[in-house]
């Protein structure tokens, strides 16, 4: 196992630096169709960047949310990552959901729309 972690390191540290550097592709929606009142889980998926330096934070009316989990960092077979946050949520008229994604220290902001 130890071997095999070693490995994965040595390539990570030698081979992204021949991935070009690429900007995150962001979606940020719900699971099901979002109506006031109705439970739902909140998805911000992140994908296609690279180098692989990036955060996630899903806020509600500009609090992060504590409840938020995270998936492991993945990559493709393009040395291209994607990661996923997501956080169960109730809509209401009242608020405001983003999701704030920054890769190389540069943040952007993506609004949640719902689907009424």
């Amino acid at each position: 196992m130890k071997i095999i972690l070693g490995v994965l390191v040595g390539l990570l540290c030698v081979l992204p630096s021949k991935a070009k550097e690429s900007a995150p592709k962001v979606q940020f929606y719900s699971r099901d169709p979002g109506y006031v009142g109705k439970e739902n889980t909140l998805i911000c998926h992140v994908s296609g960047f690279h180098p692989p330096e990036l955060s996630i934070k899903v806020l509600r009316n500009g609090f992060e949310l504590p409840e938020s989990k995270q998936s492991d960092l993945a990559f493709e077979e393009n040395w291209h990552y994607h990661l996923t946050k997501h956080v169960p949520f109730t809509p209401s008229p009242s608020d405001t959901y983003t999701c704030i994604v920054t890769h190389l220290g540069t943040p952007k902001e993506y609004t949640w729309e719902t689907d009424m």
